[in-house]
């Protein structure tokens, strides 16, 4: 079964590193626009939530 994509997943590839930092994808996560699983895809780092 694929995996759907959020709304943001799009602009958040296309931006980070250049314009985006794992700083402002971490916060995206944080709000529920971003799932972990593509923080990871894009970064290629495991998420971990902080806290």
């Amino acid at each position: 079964m694929a995996k759907i994509h959020s709304k943001i997943y799009l602009t958040a590839k296309r931006n980070y590193p250049r314009l985006w930092s794992k700083e402002r994808l971490l916060a995206l996560v944080a709000a529920g626009s971003l799932f972990s699983w593509e923080y990871e895809e894009i970064t290629g780092e495991p998420y971990a939530a902080e806290g």
